[in-house]
């Protein structure tokens, strides 16, 4: 009997072990399978069985929680939800997340382990906290006057604080709610399948995510690469430039929308946007030359975050000498994002330095305290700090005196530059208007704010007037908005 009793036990010691063999495997080994098996559902209702973290502007959430009262019970709200869909993003139930609200997820949806008040404490316990928030360097008067600026139009702006590297601004027209995506069902399905039919692309990210051929706005580049290398020695010489110029290898005659720019010196080239001297100018930098100029504006980075990742702006690294000329004044495969040009502009306005753009300035835990900090970090040295305060010249003379005047600011310093962008096989497409621009407060020590705004398809001319007449006028507004809130 008492043998009986013995092996009883022992099988049933046996199974106790096998049991918990089995429950160490299923909770330890196999546990990142079964969280993410799609059909586990427990993930999905916990993390939307609390509010979500809020995203702030000027210390404003411009986000919020809805209690849905279903299964997944919170969905995301958002305040002015199209002005400022291209910082935040969507957060959706079905369609997951993107901008903000994915690059800082894990502190909006709670599971961040800086969130938790010991460390390792959410790993071992299962413990959520609750909630985080991030604050972002977004000032809400100049992204209202970037986004009524464009006013539905297709385009982008990008603003820049020059000292920091804080990204101001950043809208994206036309735009959509994120709201309409927040929960599930058919009506959810059915706006994302809208939205995605547009020919008008408004989930697009036009700031950081689109680029364009920045046309003349891209001869700052040029003009600065020529200055560091000493092709150009001062910026009132003339350069020896002919008109017409004549593509190298070709017979291709490079035209001109201004007049007098035979021979022109760099200084008359950047106010009136001589394609000629800037060509020119291009190929005598040589490829070399210009890559290491574009590389130090951030041209061709494909490491970019904001922390939300950037679509690397391109000059090719491989060309002859005409592709080489076109390449130079903004045209053949040059490509940029409107933040990447808003990038040149604050390296002029800050003396050659640049700094990382960035649109988190700190995260922070329900309560307010702050778990992590963003500040300013270098990025490239652009260029020599004598070439660009020559150009900051020229791009004043730009607005006071050459095609940049809708943009000039009374009580400020204000810089800028032009562009045309010719598109379409031909060059048959309606020109993108762009400018590029910075704005300085007389008597205060840097410039408050840099600016680049894209309108694409703009029904004018193709000269370079374009951009000053309807680029131009958006860039004031937001720079007026900068100096304001730099006063304050």
């Amino acid at each position: 009997m008492i043998r009986c009793i013995r092996h009883a036990a022992v099988f049933c010691l046996l199974l106790l072990v096998a049991l918990l063999v089995n429950a160490a495997r299923v909770q330890i080994i196999q546990s990142d399978r079964l969280d993410s098996n799609p059909a586990n559902r427990r993930l999905a209702i916990a993390r939307y069985a609390e509010p979500r973290g809020n995203i702030l502007v000027d210390g404003k959430p411009v986000t919020g929680s809805r209690d849905s009262g279903q299964q997944l019970r919170y969905e995301r709200t958002y305040v002015h939800g199209p002005m400022y869909a291209p910082v935040t993003g969507y957060a959706s139930q079905t369609y997951g997340t993107s901008m903000v609200e994915d690059a800082e997820d894990d502190t909006l949806a709670g599971t961040s382990d800086l969130l938790a008040p010991l460390p390792l404490l959410h790993d071992l316990t299962r413990f959520r906290p609750h909630a985080g928030h991030v604050v972002t360097t977004i000032r809400a008067s100049m992204q209202k006057a970037a986004y009524d600026g464009l006013g539905g139009r297709r385009g982008a702006v990008a603003a820049i604080e020059p000292g920091t590297g804080r990204i101001l601004a950043l809208v994206s027209s036309p735009s959509y709610d994120p709201g309409v995506l927040s929960g599930t069902g058919e009506e959810v399905t059915g706006a994302w399948e809208r939205l995605n039919r547009l020919m008008s692309q408004p989930m697009l990210n036009r700031a950081i995510r689109q680029t364009y051929p920045p046309g003349s706005t891209f001869k700052i580049v040029t003009a600065a690469a020529a200055l560091d290398a000493g092709v150009v020695d001062h910026v009132d010489t003339p350069t020896g430039a002919p008109d017409p110029y004549i593509l190298p290898g070709t017979r291709t005659r490079l035209p001109n929308e201004a007049d007098r720019c035979r021979d022109a010196s760099l200084a008359y080239a950047i106010q009136w946007s001589c394609n000629t001297v800037m060509a020119h100018l291009g190929v005598k930098i040589g490829l070399a030359g210009m890559l290491k100029a574009v590389g130090g504006f951030g041209f061709n980075d494909r490491t970019l975050r904001i922390p939300s990742p950037v679509s690397p702006s391109n000059f090719d690294t491989d060309m002859s000498d005409d592709q080489l000329a076109l390449s130079s004044i903004g045209q053949f495969d040059t490509t940029a994002t409107p933040l990447q040009m808003a990038m040149v502009s604050a390296a002029v306005a800050g003396g050659g330095h640049l700094k990382y753009p960035y649109l988190v300035e700190r995260v922070t835990r329900s309560d307010g305290d702050t778990i992590a900090h963003y500040g300013r970090r270098p990025y490239r040295q652009a260029m020599y700090p004598a070439t660009a305060h020559q150009l900051q010249r020229l791009m004043v003379r730009v607005v006071e005196e050459g095609t940049g005047s809708n943009a000039a600011i009374k009580g400020a310093t204000v810089g800028g530059k032009t562009g045309t962008a010719q598109h379409g096989v031909g060059n048959s497409g309606t020109p993108y208007a762009w400018f590029i621009s910075w704005a300085q407060a007389h008597g205060a020590p840097q410039a408050a704010v840099a600016v680049a705004v894209v309108v694409e398809d703009t029904s004018v001319n193709r000269a370079d007037i374009s951009g000053g007449g309807s680029a131009a006028p958006i860039a004031r507004a937001v720079m007026e908005a900068a100096l304001r809130t730099s006063r304050s």
